[in-house]
């Protein structure tokens, strides 16, 4: 009997791409498997990247389904992942992995043109081409286990007792490599080197920067440093840091760098990297790791149960994506889920997620820092009609 696979939660353009590609791997198959509505399917395919992905695939594991989440993220939620962008060889492994078959090794995608170097005015983070991985079911995170069931669903005992998150505002450009400081933050002694430095690009308008003490996601925003770095003051966990690449090295769990991270930190934490030091180190830390998510950890540990103090403890927030939970922190995908629904106080989204004002808050500040959330204005009232004279002497005098 042929296996049974569905689509949900995409538009038409990626619908179309997905069935070219799975009818070509289903022929490869022996044509194994049948293409049928999401409903009368037992696996589902499903965009976690679209803004109704995350909602599909909690219905569908409500409902027993085998979910595979098609997304350009390292990794997700659902029980098997298929890489974007896809072709038919992953969609092939993909196939495989879900039938219990031993998945074919794919074929690299030819590396793209490399440009010539250049100096951009604004940094980026530097993306990563990667061929079709093949498809492998996958937990809330890569590690530490390979394939973790989902916390949220089979909650267990965890320690948060976290720093709340510290808000990263923009920063502005390096004016030399690895040595930028925010312009409120005091800076630490600058090395000068023999090559004169770029010159900083003019910005069209001065950067707002929060009247506080510098923390730790402050620096790790886009732009706020440049190069490779020791952070010094973790000690029995090693942390470098690829600002260009926008990657990290470190233990793969969070909570351990915590008290390394919490409370000020200023430009003198960062010890520039040579290449040779960066390369023998890094090889003892295993793969590296979107600076992303340590940003966003960075947020979560600095408000200490509160709010930073740039943002509005009464006003509403709602969350414009679905961020990438993390399987030490099962409480978060209950606020997500809750500020998904549309924009709330904090002690709204804390009355429906059923968690502390304090675990709400931090989340909220890391969401701010990296760009999930967003603060919703209040709505101006509406015009006042002008009351319309009643009776006849009324409308006698309207005329």
């Amino acid at each position: 009997m042929a296996s049974t696979l569905g689509f949900t939660g995409m538009d038409s353009a990626t619908e179309t791409a997905l069935k070219a590609a799975f009818e070509q791997a289903n022929n490869s198959l022996g044509n194994t498997w049948q293409l049928v509505p999401d409903a009368d399917a037992t696996t589902v395919i499903v965009d976690m990247d679209s803004m109704y992905g995350p909602m599909s695939w909690l219905r569908l594991h409500a409902a027993g389904k085998q979910v595979v989440g098609l997304t350009s993220a390292p990794r997700t939620q659902t029980d098997f992942h298929l890489s974007r962008p896809f072709d038919a060889q992953s969609v092939t492994a993909l196939l495989q992995a879900v039938g219990g078959g031993v998945a074919a090794p794919v074929a690299p995608s030819p590396p793209p043109p490399v440009a010539p170097p250049q100096l951009p005015k604004t940094p980026v983070p530097a993306a990563v081409v990667t061929p079709p991985a093949a498809a492998v079911p996958s937990g809330m995170s890569p590690s530490p286990v390979p394939q973790d069931q989902l916390p949220e669903e089979y909650p267990l005992p965890v320690n948060e007792e976290l720093r709340p998150p510290a808000p990263a505002p923009t920063l502005p450009a390096s004016v030399e490599a690895g040595t930028l400081a925010p312009t409120t933050m005091t800076p630490a002694p600058v090395v000068t080197h023999a090559t004169p430095a770029a010159p900083a690009p003019t910005p069209s308008a001065p950067v707002p920067v929060p009247a506080r003490e510098p923390v730790f996601a402050d620096w790790l925003a886009p732009g706020a440093l440049s190069g490779r770095f020791r952070y010094r003051r973790a000690t029995d966990e090693p942390l470098l840091i690829d600002a260009n690449a926008r990657q990290y090295f470190a233990t793969t769990s969070l909570k351990p760098l915590a008290s390394h991270i919490e409370g000020k930190v200023g430009r003198e934490d960062f010890q520039p990297v040579d290449a040779a030091t960066w390369a023998r180190e890094t090889a003892a830390l295993g793969e590296p790791q979107s600076l992303n998510r340590l940003h966003w950890f960075g947020g979560l540990v600095a408000g200490k149960g509160h709010l930073l103090q740039e943002f509005d403890t009464s006003a509403r927030y709602k969350l414009s994506k679905w961020p990438q939970t993390e399987r030490e922190f099962p409480k978060h995908f209950r606020i997500a889920t809750a500020m998904m629904k549309g924009p709330a106080t904090l002690a709204e989204v804390a009355a429906a997620s059923g968690v502390s004002f304090q675990e709400v808050a931090d989340f909220i500040n890391a969401s701010l820092i990296t760009g999930y959330a967003e603060l919703v204005p209040d709505a101006p009232p509406e015009p006042l009609e002008p009351v319309k004279p009643a009776g006849l002497f009324g409308r006698l005098r309207g005329r």
